[in-house]
């Protein structure tokens, strides 16, 4: 399939390959994001081990990215379980506008999720964030309103127990609390904006989610395809020295039905097979699970090229 949409910057991959490779764009939100990082992981692995030629295609946030794959303008994109859901079924920021061609080509490494606050501020939970400066809002980026208030729900809070900082997406939240106009910033764990504000800031704080039954219960409500992982510290990961729970949620492959059944097998056949160079290129790969790209009672139907080699493999049988 020939990359249809070219708008917006580009990051190239694989320049060297073939006349004959096969172009394929993976979508993703803006520079500095954890979907723009995987992305270009998922793009070099692709033109390395499955002789296409991948362009990364950044965008401001899922809702605009999302209706470009389901109209096939991008071969793949990468957004979280919620928003594909919702736009799939033309639910909150894609109200009259259904992607009613979304398909999962797999699902990825779970998107792991927290608040940060500066190292030297007095807050040191969520329930502190009462009557503080926290972004919200993410006008670009539909579903994060839903997963935010489910996090603060772990705290005892809601959304209007805060003061609302008002944001596009979380890239422009995160440079709020750098300007000094937010207390608390969403964002998620192991982004390369989140070591951007480490730095700016002189240290941050990430606050840990409530993890109790009466807790998780109150998340649920709210967002039932949260859970909470323990994230332990590493070398380059700021805001916690011990292990600390955080609020996860699958991330997805896009696709849709305008990609050929080929250019998905090869694909996702590439990453199966490739875990350690995705690894190797963005660290949170280290928690793809090859054995999870496939997973039953999904809220969106798996593409018949990745169905292909999910039964080849073994995942489904």
């Amino acid at each position: 399939m020939k990359l249809k949409f070219l708008a917006g910057l580009a990051l190239a991959v694989g320049l060297t390959s073939t006349a004959a490779a096969q172009n394929v764009g993976v979508g993703t939100m803006s520079q500095g994001t954890m979907s723009y990082s995987s992305g270009s992981a998922i793009a070099k692995v692709i033109a390395e081990q499955a002789n296409m030629q991948a362009r990364v295609q950044p965008n401001s946030g899922e809702s605009v990215l999302i209706p470009l794959v389901d109209m096939g303008e991008l071969d793949f994109g990468i957004a979280n379980i919620l928003e594909s859901a919702e736009a799939k079924h033309g639910e909150r920021a894609f109200e009259g506008r259904p992607a009613k061609n979304l398909q999962i080509a797999s699902v990825i490494f779970p998107l792991k999720t927290a608040l940060f606050v500066r190292a030297d501020s007095d807050i040191k939970s969520l329930a502190d964030l009462k009557g503080k400066r926290v972004t919200y809002g993410f006008t670009a980026m539909g579903s994060i309103n839903t997963v935010l208030d489910g996090l603060l729900a772990t705290g005892g809070l809601g959304p209007d127990d805060i003061r609302q900082v008002l944001v596009p997406n979380v890239v422009r939240g995160a440079d709020e609390l750098i300007a000094g106009n937010a207390d608390a910033f969403y964002f998620a764990v192991g982004a390369a904006k989140v070591t951007e504000v480490d730095a700016s800031v002189g240290g941050l704080r990430m606050l840990p989610m409530g993890t109790s039954e009466a807790q998780l219960a109150a998340m649920r409500k709210i967002y039932p395809y949260g859970y909470s992982v323990n994230e332990a510290p590493r070398p380059g990961l700021p805001g916690f020295t011990e292990p600390t729970p955080v609020l996860a949620y699958d991330n997805l492959l896009l696709t849709s039905p305008n990609t050929s059944d080929e250019v998905v097998y090869k694909a996702m056949k590439a990453l199966y097979e490739n875990q350690p160079e995705l690894a190797n290129s963005f660290a949170p790969f280290r928690g793809f699970n090859v054995k999870q790209m496939y997973k039953p009672d999904m809220p969106l139907e798996f593409h018949s090229g990745s169905m292909r080699l999910f039964k080849e493999v073994g995942l489904v049988k």
